[in-house]
């Protein structure tokens, strides 16, 4: 039978609730269990698709076209697992399945009430997830204890222990426990509270995880073990780490897995973490600096392009490169350029994004990194601006831009092909998900990739026009990748640049700490090349394709 695990957040958001479900699901696969993971998130949005960045950071995409929570990019990156839109439900869409179940009349008539409808939708959220071929489901709730925004979610999983049995339950709980300076002392009250609030919602703890600056001293935990009701080995210390995947080695040290798989009566074999230790010493062993500038819009919330950071950080792991972000706010870049105050960037990102504001800055970032030999990888509307920036300045196009930016212009270079030009639906005219592309050969794209067919996920709405494609290609721009049809164009470069490559999709999205992304991995070695003016081109020869298949 499979068993469930719930990941609860007390005292203060962004504790690292994500992170802890993560950590705790790379242990659990590290056992040989078969681990998938959710979030169930407390907001009225349907889902985060139409959620300015501000609000919400960054939209994780799924290959069946999931547009999710960030916390999923997370969980995908640790467990090495693709998830499905069924890993983020929220209160929208939950409240959307049950009033479209009334309107269908199939509670024939009956009062609807948050207990049992919307309780019984939650749980049958969390309970599609437990297939025959998943050992456990690890299911984090947002928000923290004492919204009113959790409470129907809190009061489904309390049922949910009495549904299936004790045994198949347990109830993590992450909190904090803070340090504050003039008693030169770490507090337990905090914890002590959050858990009094767990406990009134009618679910006791079986695990706490201890959110700390430093860490906290034994006789802290059988404080908290003592007032909390939980077994002094199953409160975990999760004190702050030199980096990010260095917490499931923390985790393990202080016993999580063990305590975790002992209370749900797994008998499972030794750990195996060989392979992330292997990654934590590449880690803390890169040395050399690559400056990389993502030219974004929402740079005042890096969280926005959480995917893009992480990924880029994955290719410096294989290189032994310590990659170091410029933030550079894209409706500032043309005057930074013009200044020569990105002069010394090892290479450029030009991620995606909605809307016209700052566009002409990333045109402005793909032409200086295409005439000065600066890597650079563009990302869906970074693809796009790359396509605009050789129509006007290489062709001579004069005018050209996307038609999501200038309707009237005389080259719409970039525009909505003309099956999606009457659906007034946004998101019906949204390419979400998984695609195919066919790589052109001989190509850089080709090389990078090691293959001929790849698959990578997009969300966007315009397309390269192809009415343009044959003079571009006269002008140098190299199509490298089509979807299988032949219609749309997937990757672009220069053949004879180090590294310009644009692509439609979000390779970001499949990066893996330990697999790096293809084209990020490149970029970085090609950004590194630059730093230590070494040939670039030596660095597409891949040293372990079997690897990386």
């Amino acid at each position: 039978m499979t068993k469930h695990i719930f990941v609860t957040g007390g005292v203060a958001s962004s504790l690292g609730k994500g992170i802890s479900a993560s950590s705790l699901g790379r242990l659990l696969k590290s056992r040989g269990l078969r681990v998938t993971i959710q979030k169930l998130d407390p907001y009225l949005n349907v889902d985060p698709g139409t959620m300015n960045p501000f609000e919400h950071g960054e939209v994780y995409v799924t290959d069946d076209g999931g547009e999710t929570d960030l916390d999923l990019g997370h969980y995908e990156r640790f467990i090495d697992e693709n998830l499905s839109r069924d890993s983020n439900a929220t209160t929208g869409s939950i409240y959307s399945a049950v009033i479209a179940a009334e309107r269908r009349g199939d509670y024939l008539g009956r009062t609807v009430q948050v207990i049992p409808h919307i309780t019984d939708e939650i749980k049958r959220r969390i309970s599609q997830l437990a297939t025959d071929d998943v050992d456990v489901v690890i299911t984090e709730i947002g928000g923290t204890v004492g919204d009113i925004e959790i409470l129907p979610f809190l009061e489904a999983i309390r049922q949910f222990r009495l549904d299936i049995g004790r045994d198949n339950v347990c109830y993590v709980h992450v909190t904090l426990v803070p340090f504050i300076g003039p008693s030169g002392e770490q507090k337990t009250k905090p914890t002590q509270h959050s858990v009094t609030e767990l406990r009134s919602r009618g679910i006791q703890p079986d695990v706490i995880i201890c959110r700390s600056e430093q860490p906290i001293s034994p006789e802290l935990k059988r404080k908290i073990s003592n007032l909390c009701d939980v077994p002094v080995d199953a409160v975990v210390n999760a004190a702050d780490a030199r980096n990010l995947y260095e917490i499931p080695l923390v985790l393990h040290e202080e016993g999580l897995d063990e305590v975790v798989c002992q209370h749900l009566r797994f008998d499972c074999p030794e750990l195996d973490l060989s392979r992330w230790e292997i990654l934590i010493d590449r880690i803390e062993t890169a040395t050399t600096p690559v400056r990389v500038g993502i030219i974004g819009k929402y740079v005042s919330l890096p969280d926005a392009y959480l995917s893009v950071v992480e990924a880029a950080k994955h290719g410096g792991f294989h290189h032994g490169a310590k990659v170091e972000i410029e933030w550079i706010q894209a409706e500032e870049a043309e005057g930074l350029l013009a200044e020569g105050r990105l002069a010394d960037l090892d290479g450029i990102v030009i991620p995606g994004g909605f809307g016209e504001r700052g566009v002409e800055g990333k045109i402005a970032a793909a032409a200086y990194a295409r005439e000065h030999e600066v890597p650079c990888l563009g990302l869906c509307l970074g693809m796009q601006v790359m396509v605009i920036d050789v129509a006007r300045n290489v062709v001579g196009l004069t005018g050209a831009h996307s038609g999501e930016f200038d309707p009237q212009s005389p080259h719409r270079v970039i525009d909505l092909m003309e099956a999606q030009r009457d659906v007034t639906d946004y998101g019906g005219t949204m390419r979400l998900g998984a695609y195919y592309a066919e790589l052109k050969e001989g190509s850089q794209v080709a090389a990078i990739y090691g293959r001929e067919v790849v698959s990578e996920r997009h969300r966007h709405r315009y397309e390269f026009n192809p009415r343009y494609r044959s003079r571009l290609e006269a002008a140098g721009l190299v199509c490298s990748g089509t979807s299988p049809d032949g219609r749309l164009v997937e990757f672009v470069e220069l053949a004879d640049h180090p590294f310009w490559i644009g692509t439609q999709a979000h390779p970001e999205f499949k990066s893996r700490p330990d697999r790096p992304a293809p084209l990020f991995r490149e970029f970085v070695g090609a950004a590194m090349a630059r730093a230590e003016g070494r040939n670039p081109h030596l660095l597409y020869l891949d040293p372990e394709p079997s690897s990386r298949r």
